[in-house]
């Protein structure tokens, strides 16, 4: 299982907020393309980037940083979230050398649009579902649809998607740890690999997600956990590689 390092942009700068608020957040660094070598040197072999402007503002803020960290590790695999509301945005992260781009908000306020880039980019399309109780939240997690987050999962899976990100906004940022019952239970209900976020405290979360990886868990994106200290993450993906040794990881 890969243990994913999250940074998330804002202002130009690497931050964490607490689930999802604005204006709760902690500064971690002024240079995030500097956080970006530190996971890359700690054993990092993914990074998720979110553009936390962009998913407020709907438009890429932090591009620039994005391309930035992209030139600066041209073989890593990147993921990137937030503000991505049309093609011509996909493409330009594309050709910045990001991977994979992360759809949200539109995926669910117009779910065709999910369908229409998984035709013009396949394989570099994921969607991040975040729940609360089990229904899906937009709008950087202003507000609560009406959707199931399983049913969503499915449709997106029928429309190609490489995989699904999904977060426990209850969770994300609060160190109380992973909803791993929930989170099986949508790996459970799809075939195509789920990436867990939210929660991620230490390495007893690493160890429960371990148990239930061959359910279809493909990883886990930490964040503030690795900044602040509770999981150290070069430890956290000795342990993952070490208890599931037979989870294939692929960029």
């Amino acid at each position: 299982m890969l243990l994913i390092p999250a940074i998330d942009l804002k202002d130009g700068k690497c931050v964490r907020l607490r689930q999802g608020r604005m204006e709760d957040e902690t500064i971690f660094s002024d240079d995030p393309v500097a956080i970006a070598a530190k996971w890359v040197e700690a054993g990092a072999r993914r990074l998720h980037l979110v553009d936390l402007n962009g998913a407020f503002e709907g438009k890429p803020v932090n591009g620039d940083v994005v391309r930035a960290i992209a030139e600066a590790f041209p073989d890593l695999p990147i993921q990137i979230g937030g503000g991505i509301r049309d093609e011509e945005t996909v493409q330009r992260y594309l050709d910045a050398g990001v991977k994979y781009v992360i759809i949200g908000t539109k995926a669910v306020n117009a779910p065709h649009f999910v369908n229409d880039l998984c035709v013009e980019f396949p394989g570099h399309i994921i969607v991040g579902l975040d729940a609360r109780e089990g229904k899906v939240a937009i709008d950087g997690w202003s507000k609560l649809s009406k959707h199931d987050v399983i049913d969503m999962a499915r449709h997106f899976e029928e429309d190609g998607v490489e995989a699904i990100i999904y977060t426990d906004i209850g969770r994300d940022g609060m160190m109380s740890g992973v909803n791993v019952e929930a989170t099986v239970k949508l790996a459970q209900a799809i075939s195509i690999p789920v990436i867990a976020s939210g929660g991620i405290t230490n390495l007893d979360d690493v160890k429960a997600l371990c148990a239930v990886a061959d359910e279809g868990i493909f990883g886990a994106i930490t964040g503030r956990a690795i900044y602040e200290g509770t999981l150290d993450f070069a430890a956290g993906q000795a342990l993952a590689d070490k208890l599931c040794p037979g989870v294939v990881v692929k960029g």
